[in-house]
């Protein structure tokens, strides 16, 4: 959940929602003559707030502006122990991340933190940004995340849109997303990196929030961006795999086990579906996603008789 560092009000009530994440933003939701207050807002509030069973993150501002070295000197002396992640915005290739990465070690080392420990997630928000995505993906241990920006995004590429998270204009043959959301994930994926998608501007429209997110969890994105408290809710649902999914998984998992284990077979029925590998695998994914959402079994693998 993204939450503007310039407003204590919403700073505080974002501490009882039930988002994963809450990111306290001192870039695009803080107006420049605000940026110095905000900083010394997100320190206390990191400092002082219940973010119980939530991941603590800071937006800071992006390494072509003025604000970006005091943002992490300040955030990070005043309250690094109490963050678990900086989310840096526009990153158009490695050696942003890298910078970030450079001077967070010399802060945890002149604080006497614990080297590496505060992560980094990558915003990805224009054209060059994408096109050197794998790059940035392998540029540091550090990094926890890539995130969709989508309006920086679709400006850059010239989408003829005023709507940030929806189809363009005219647009009707597919999603005009696909390719960006894959080229995102792939990227992810393949240094074991997590996938965000990003947010949906219009807040009251719940159902376009939520067939957004349906389209990005279809993928295997591993969440989405909130901009209300409206929009916690139906992303949570979203991504969280439904109860017949859930169980369908766990099944597969035990008929694997069983299979291979007891019978030696490497693939094997379970109903009418083959299993085998590949299934395993799939199953995992799905059985991971439920448990964390807090779902329990309904129904149990009865091996043949």
């Amino acid at each position: 959940m993204a939450v503007p560092g310039s407003n204590p009000r919403f700073i505080e009530k974002a501490q009882g929602l039930p988002a994963d994440e809450v990111f306290l933003d001192l870039e695009d939701a803080v107006a420049p003559s605000a940026k110095d207050e905000a900083r010394k807002n997100v320190v206390a509030a990191l400092n002082e707030g219940d973010w119980s069973g939530k991941v603590r993150v800071v937006r800071v501002n992006d390494v072509e502006t003025p604000w970006a070295y005091r943002d992490v000197i300040e955030v990070v002396e005043g309250a690094g122990a109490n963050l678990d992640c900086l989310m840096l915005p526009k990153v158009r290739d490695a050696s942003h991340v890298q910078w970030l990465d450079r001077l967070l070690t010399q802060i945890e080392l002149a604080m006497g933190y614990e080297p590496g420990r505060i992560g980094i997630e990558a915003q990805i928000e224009d054209a060059r940004g994408l096109a050197g995505v794998d790059e940035i993906a392998a540029s540091s241990p550090r990094l926890e995340t890539l995130v969709f920006g989508p309006g920086d995004l679709m400006a850059s590429l010239n989408m003829k849109t005023l709507v940030v998270g929806e189809q363009p204009p005219g647009y009707t043959e597919g999603d005009a997303y696909h390719y960006i959301l894959m080229r995102i994930l792939t990227a992810a994926r393949a240094h074991d990196l997590q996938a965000i998608d990003g947010p949906y501007f219009n807040i009251r429209d719940v159902e376009g929030f939520a067939r957004a997110a349906r389209r990005s969890a279809a993928l295997g994105f591993d969440g989405k961006w909130v901009l209300h408290p409206s929009q916690i809710e139906a992303g949570n649902a979203v991504f969280s795999p439904t109860q017949e999914d859930y169980d369908r998984a766990e099944l597969i998992l035990e008929a694997y086990e069983y299979h291979t284990t007891v019978e030696g077979r490497g693939a094997a029925l379970l109903g009418d579906e083959m299993i085998d590998e590949a299934s395993r695998k799939m199953a995992q994914v799905i059985a991971a996603k439920g448990r964390a959402a807090g779902l329990t079994r309904t129904r149990r693998f009865e091996p043949p008789s």
